[in-house]
């Protein structure tokens, strides 16, 4: 194409550079301008969907608005306060964050909140009597079965489920039955003499 072509004047003194110009500008423009129209009726993250949730933790009724993706671990330490759950992989790897549920032991790390809608939640802070220590608390003061101390809370928990399902019956069944709680202290031998002592009173 000769260079003076493009310089050609339409009957109305606009140049056909100025019109092929105009018209890539809006076929870019308008992709953009929708994309950005998308972006600012997207509802933010304080705007999506919550859930209620009426759960009795530790005895106590709670109620609480939360994601559907929330976990029950982050619900309890975040949300209620219970702290005593402690967050350590947050992959179900290690049992730190072990609670009952209507009386069966879950890594609340893996729980969604929302499942525990009308249930019945106890945690560690859940487990004393007043100034009174449960007997699996009072086994592991005793027994020096803690170092960092922060496996702790999902070390008892399990272990008072295991205890109560029954299935303490020797050393060996004991490591089994506790092998998702991981004590990277290595108190492992102290921890198993806890839970001796303790079952002969949770009996």
């Amino acid at each position: 194409m000769n260079p003076a072509d493009d310089q050609t004047e339409a009957p109305s003194g606009v140049s056909r550079r100025t019109v092929l110009g105009g018209t890539v500008a809006v076929a870019v423009a308008a992709p953009l301008a929708a994309g950005v129209a998308q972006a600012t009726s997207a509802p933010s993250a304080a705007e999506a969907e919550t859930v209620t949730v009426r759960v009795k933790v530790n005895g106590e009724l709670k109620t609480v608005d939360v994601d559907p993706r929330v976990t029950l671990l982050d619900t309890l330490r975040e949300r209620l306060g219970f702290t005593g759950t402690k967050k350590g992989c947050d992959h179900g790897q290690c049992g730190a964050c072990t609670v009952h549920v209507d009386g069966r032991r879950v890594l609340s790390c893996l729980t969604l909140a929302a499942t525990t809608d009308e249930r019945e939640v106890t945690t560690i802070e859940g487990l004393a009597r007043g100034d009174r220590l449960h007997p699996m608390q009072q086994a592991f003061v005793e027994r020096d079965a803690t170092q960092c101390g922060f496996c702790t809370p999902g070390q008892i928990m399990s272990a008072v489920a295991m205890v109560e399902e029954g299935h303490a019956h020797s050393d060996d069944e004991i490591r089994e039955r506790m092998s998702g709680n991981i004590c990277r202290c290595s108190c492992y031998p102290s921890i198993v003499q806890a839970i001796k002592d303790a079952q002969k009173v949770m009996r």
